[in-house]
This record gives structure tokens, sequence and C-alpha cells, in this order.
């Protein structure tokens, strides 16, 4: 299986990238533009897809700043 996991930081937590991204939007004339979040994605092929909620629990996501998704790639 081919899966795409999605990391975001968790609503509430401060995220310094979004930040300066959502800073430098103006000054490039990308006017209107707010709550930036900036996150990672990272894909993977794995052949037991029960196993993917641990996999990212323990090494891709860190639960306690982010949350994840997975989404599974056709």
């Amino acid at each position: 299986m081919l899966a795409r996991v999605l990391i975001r930081p968790k609503e509430g937590i401060l995220d310094p990238q979004g930040k300066a991204v959502e800073r430098a939007l103006p000054t490039l004339g990308f006017e209107g533009v707010g709550d930036v979040r900036v996150g990672r994605m990272v894909e993977l092929e794995i052949d037991d897809e029960s196993r993917l909620p641990e996999l990212c629990e323990k090494l891709l996501a860190n639960p306690l700043i982010e949350d994840f998704e997975i989404e599974s790639v056709e």
C-alpha cells in the first residue's frame, strides 16, 4: 500500500514557520491570507497498513504538539 501521512501542528500550538510565511505574503502581493500553518507530508509504501498509526505516533509525528492524517494513495 502507498500511503501519504500529513503532519500539522495541533491547534493552539505556536507555529513560527507558519507565522513567518503569513508575514511575508503581503509583501509579495498576496493580501487576504491568514492563519497559515506549515506542516509536512511523508509518502511511504507499507505492507501492513494497520501499523501506520503506531508508526506515526512513534516516529513521524510528535503526538504532544502535532496531529497526523493518513491517506491511501491509489
